[in-house]
């Protein structure tokens, strides 16, 4: 059964060895509410995470799933050899894999590294415990469609005895000011304040239709909707409620860190 679901960012700096000391200081609230969340995810005794990153290895119109027995990574990109590696709960990504085909889902094995965006939260979250995790990726397929593959998702693991963690990784808008990543955008603040607005209110409809602008999407360069979206339909018919531990901007993106479950 699902017993924890979380909203978290993946910022680089977070990491020690990555991020500088004045790095760390800019970004002391998202550390915090990280800090906050391993608590609650090692009270919760966690056997698997399932953590859906944007920077998986990505197909258009399917939905990938990790098959790597051992799931490895490292935060070389980021000047900092500390290899990483976690075992794949081989059982549920192939049950995933096949009721989502059932359900005419697109959604397939495939071999892959451990993404920075998958990284990042597992660093922080499993600091004092292994548990096993399924890696995701989302695709380019509609925000319906990532809602329904949530929802086979739940269907696997209410079914287990086992208890599972969901993290849905992704930032908010990359254009939160003039030296952001992607420049600076006039509507990367109004994005940002709509996607915390529809998810304290528990309002799924209106984050799916911030998605679906696709002009205003753009706008914001955001990379989490679609994850976010993944654990809410994960989430359907569970008693959950957003608490929102931190938001901030401290490098021009928005990190938005929250417990659901």
């Amino acid at each position: 059964m699902i017993v924890f679901a979380a909203v978290m960012p993946h910022p680089p700096e977070s990491i020690p060895g990555i991020g500088s000391d004045e790095d760390q200081d800019r970004a002391r609230k998202t550390i915090n509410a990280f800090s906050k969340l391993r608590t609650d995810f090692e009270n919760a005794k966690v056997d698997t995470v399932v953590v859906i990153s944007p920077h998986a290895e990505m197909e258009s119109y399917v939905f990938a799933i990790n098959s790597s027995p051992n799931l490895t990574g490292n935060f070389t990109e980021f000047g900092l050899d500390m290899p990483q590696s976690y075992s794949n709960n081989l059982g549920i990504a192939d049950s995933l894999a096949y009721a989502s085909t059932m359900n005419d889902i697109p959604a397939h094995l495939h071999p892959y590294f451990l993404d920075y965006g998958a990284l990042i939260p597992l660093y922080h979250l499993t600091k004092n415990v292994k548990p096993f995790v399924v890696h995701l990726s989302f695709s380019l397929l509609s925000y319906e469609n990532h809602y329904s593959y949530g929802e086979v998702l739940h269907n696997i693991l209410e079914e287990s005895s086992k208890n599972f963690a969901i993290v849905a990784s992704g930032n908010l808008s990359h254009r939160l000011s003039y030296g952001s990543p992607a420049g600076f955008s006039p509507r990367a603040e109004e994005f940002d304040r709509l996607v915390l607005f529809n998810m304290g209110g528990n309002n799924i409809k209106g984050l799916m239709g911030l998605g679906e602008d696709e002009e205003f999407d753009r706008e914001a360069a955001e990379c989490g909707l679609r994850s976010f979206m993944i654990m809410y339909g994960a989430l359907k018919g569970k008693p959950f409620k957003f608490d929102l531990l931190s938001y901030e901007s401290p490098f021009g993106i928005g990190y938005m860190t929250a417990r659901l479950l």
